[in-house]
Order: structure tokens, then sequence, then C-alpha cells
């Protein structure tokens, strides 16, 4: 009793110094409303408006359709113009694609024969050239297959694709669910980092440790507080800002996505603390956090996918705390996963997080004998 006693008032302590900074509430605040919002728009692998002209040599009913099966948002209204003129304008990047129809292309198709389109994209534009060619190959198929009629033998196969979790593919979707994590790591990381360093260059550290507390106390103290109001900073970023306000489903349970976000929260806080007691001023903290911050993010699986990276990086990643986390709350908020088959992605995560806790006690006391 006497040490629970000791870690709410130590926790009481804690979060009455964070709201005695108006200027980290603030930035609490507007890391999980505006940057959430802001990041869901900015960052999109989705096409939209992307320029296509049409260089048309046939100018028959099947050409036209093919122009106005080419439809608005995703691209823009398809311009008509000559082979020079659509070589000219994609060498000033005015365009990305340009879609030549053979001449006699109705014709043979109709005969039996197999003409071939020309399609010219400028790859520069990696993610609007890749989507945007499979788009228009569907919308191409498509009509070309109703234009023959479904008797007809000349009709191209069409393959049915069946997008689970994300049908229409919409970075909306995925972008500010995974950043809340990305923002989080970082956010708990700074925090309770500079806790430990403020306590430690103003010198209020030997006043705690004249009083009847220890070392864990003091640092599951810290963690508590700047965890709380960053966790619950995010719940609700994940119900109102991203649920209510960008309309992005939830198709798992936010409860269980809250336990995996509290053992999330303390493995990054135990890291935190750690970089903390190697860095002796504030200083050295912010430049030891970014490059720590930049490299668990790159290897997490958030912001790039897994499997593209090498498997000598995929087995050294594999059970950081932002991969585990990463792959954890994909399963919850895309695919509706359930305790029955997350319970083993929980367990790595509490694994991960004592681990963390553990190093950086063991950190922490070493530093407190350091200062005497």
């Amino acid at each position: 009793m006497r040490a629970l006693k000791s870690l709410f008032t130590l926790t009481v302590k804690e979060l009455k110094s964070l709201f005695s900074e108006p200027a980290l509430l603030i930035a609490i605040l507007m890391v999980f409303t505006v940057m959430i919002g802001m990041l869901a728009n900015a960052i999109t692998y989705d096409v939209k408006s992307a320029p296509i002209a049409i260089i048309d040599h046939d100018k028959s009913a099947l050409s036209y359709r093919l122009q106005d099966a080419i439809k608005e948002p995703y691209f823009t209204k398809p311009v008509e113009m000559t082979r020079d003129e659509a070589h000219h304008l994609m060498d000033k990047n005015k365009i990305i694609f340009a879609l030549e129809i053979p001449e006699n292309f109705e014709k043979d198709l109709l005969m039996g024969r197999h003409p071939e389109l020309y399609l010219q994209v400028d790859a520069t534009m990696m993610t609007q050239a890749g989507a945007g060619s499979t788009m228009l190959t569907g919308y191409i198929t498509q009509e070309i297959s109703e234009f023959l009629g479904a008797e007809s033998s000349n009709a191209p196969a069409v393959a049915v694709v069946n997008s689970l979790y994300n049908p229409n593919a919409e970075s909306v979707r995925f972008v500010p669910t995974m950043k809340i994590g990305d923002m989080l790591a970082l956010m708990v990381m700074v925090l309770v980092g500079s806790a430990v360093i403020r306590e430690r260059e103003r010198g209020t550290m030997e006043h705690l440790l004249v009083m009847p507390v220890n070392a864990s106390e003091i640092l599951l103290a810290k963690i508590l507080a700047n965890g709380l109001v960053n966790w619950v900073a995010a719940m609700i970023s994940m119900r109102l800002v991203v649920n209510w306000y960008l309309d992005v489903p939830i198709n798992g349970e936010l409860w269980l996505y809250g336990v995996g976000l509290a053992l999330f929260l303390f493995a990054i806080s135990s890291l935190g603390v750690m970089l903390a007691t190697i860095a002796p001023t504030m200083a050295q903290f912010s430049l030891l956090v970014v490059p720590t911050y930049m490299v668990l993010l790159l290897f997490s699986g958030s912001a790039a996918p897994r499997i593209n990276m090498p498997v000598v990086a995929q087995e050294i990643s594999k059970y950081w705390p932002t991969t585990v986390f990463a792959d954890f709350s994909q399963d919850v908020l895309f695919r509706g996963a359930g305790i029955d088959i997350l319970w083993t992605k929980l367990l790595t995560v509490s694994v991960v997080a004592l681990i963390c806790l553990i190093f950086a006690l063991l950190r922490f006391k070493k530093m407190l004998e350091r200062q005497g």
C-alpha cells in the first residue's frame, strides 16, 4: 500500500508538472487533431486529377466511348491532341498519361483481330503512374467488353477483383490511423525523456531521492503520467478525428486497440527514459531522439510495406515495439480481428514492453547512482 500511495502521489506530481506547461499541452492537442487531419490529405497514394491526353487516330464510336470511360476526379477530362503535342506536354511535365488509339481499332476488334492501344506514362510520378495505369487498363478492358457484348467470342477475359478492408484503395483510410501510432511514439519519447532531464537540470531529482520513494516508483510515475495524457489524446483522436471527422471506418473493437496502445506506450516510454539517461542535456537528447524515431518509423511497416525490405532488415526489426504495434493496429482497425486472434500479439507487445521497462529501470538506477 505504501508503494501504491507513493506511486499515486508521484504520478499526480508529474501530471501537475505536465499541465503547468501550456506549450506541451498545445503541442499534444495540435499533433492529435490538426496534424492528423493534415497528414490524412497531404500524404496520399491515390490517383487524383491526373492529366491525360488522347491521341485518337480511329475517330470511331468505340474510341469516343473509351474517352468517356476515363472518369473524374481520378483523371482530368481527356484532351484530344496530336502525338507531337502530347510528347511536348509530357516533356514539360504537363501531362502524366497519353493514350494513343490506332487507326481502324474498332474495325479490327470486330473482325476478330487483336489491335493494340499505346499508353505512354510519365513514370517520374511514381504513385500516380503505377495506380493510374492499372485504373486505365481496367476502364479500357471493361468498356471494350461492353462494346463487343458478353456473347461475343472476341470479348477479352475480365478479372474480377475483390478488394478487402479498403475497397476503393483510399489513402485516407490508411494514413491517419497509422500516423496516430507514429506521432504517439515521438510525443511519448520526447515527453518522458524531457521529464527525466528536466528533473536533473533543475536539481529536483535530489529532492526526490531524499523522499521515501525508490527509483522504480519515480520511473513508473513519469511513464504513467505522460503515457496517460497521450493515451487519452490518441483514443479521442481515433474516435473524433479519424472515425468521425475523416469518416474512416473502424472495423475492430476500439477497446482492444486501446489495450495494445497502452502496452505500446510502456515500451516507447521506457525507450525515451533510456535515451534520457544517455544524454546529459536536452540538446543532446533531441539529437538522439530524432534518428532513433526515424529508424523505428522506417522499419515499423506503417510508412512502407515490410515485405519490400531485405530479409535481414525484417528479422532485425521483427520485435521492435513500433513494428509489433503497427502490425497489431492494422489487424484491429482494418481487419476487425478479435482477442481470439490477437492474444499472441498482445502477449508479444507485453513481453517487449516488459523488457524495455527493465532496461530503462537499470539505466535509470545507474544514472541516480552517478548523481550520488
